[in-house]
């Protein structure tokens, strides 16, 4: 019980701030434990957010089947289905912008602090995580094969992190963004970026297969 409150105070507190803004500290309080409590239960700040990531990332898979089938047209042509998933997928990672948050900052931030076993913990669960978004993709894009679809999976993963932070722009860009309108060009909106990403790597996923 401890744990889960734990959790899903970080959970708010992300609601409020992004993650570089969390510290172990605020949790506690928030949480109403002390500090040296809360690391009874998680090893450090980065530990808790990293387990918070993993829970994030099955609520969004559960979310993410009934959003699939509700965007997708089974009789629609192989390459029609793709674009229909890569907007979907998209338009299902921007409304989860804590889980986006937390994937943008997993590589660089969160397992930075960690241990080794916790880190092995983290990658075991990143790996199923994966294979189950890739079987749940190829459900509804049957022309890809188990590997493809994991690795369309893995590029969904790899290319929100990548992006996220570039379209969260600071005050300081957004104030220079609309000083200079050709400053703007280079502003990236999140959902139609990253459908598009990915439209590219499946109709190139597609086409290879062929």
């Amino acid at each position: 019980m401890r744990r889960r409150a734990i959790l899903d105070t970080a959970a708010a507190m992300l609601a409020e701030m992004p993650v570089a803004d969390v510290t172990l500290n605020e949790l506690s309080r928030r949480v109403g434990l002390a500090k040296s409590n809360v690391l009874r239960y998680f090893e450090s700040r980065e530990a808790v957010l990293l387990d918070l990531l993993g829970s994030q990332w099955q609520e969004w898979l559960a979310a993410l089947a009934g959003e699939l089938a509700s965007a997708m047209d089974p009789a629609a042509p192989a390459a029609a289905r793709g674009d229909q998933l890569a907007g979907a997928l998209a338009a299902s990672l921007n409304s989860r912008p804590v889980l986006c948050d937390l994937v943008s900052a997993q590589a660089a931030v969160l397992e930075r602090n960690v241990s080794p076993q916790v880190a092995a913990a983290h990658k075991r669960a990143t790996i199923a995580g994966l294979t189950d978004l890739g079987a749940l993709l190829r459900g509804h894009l049957g022309e890809l094969s188990e590997p493809d679809a994991t690795r369309l999976a893995a590029a969904a993963l790899v290319t929100t992190g990548a992006l996220w932070p570039q379209c969260q722009p600071s005050p300081a860009m957004r104030a220079a963004y609309e000083a200079d309108p050709a400053l703007a060009a280079l502003r990236l909106d999140f959902a139609p970026a990253l459908r598009e990403f990915l439209e590219v790597f499946i109709s190139g996923t597609l086409a290879r297969a062929r």
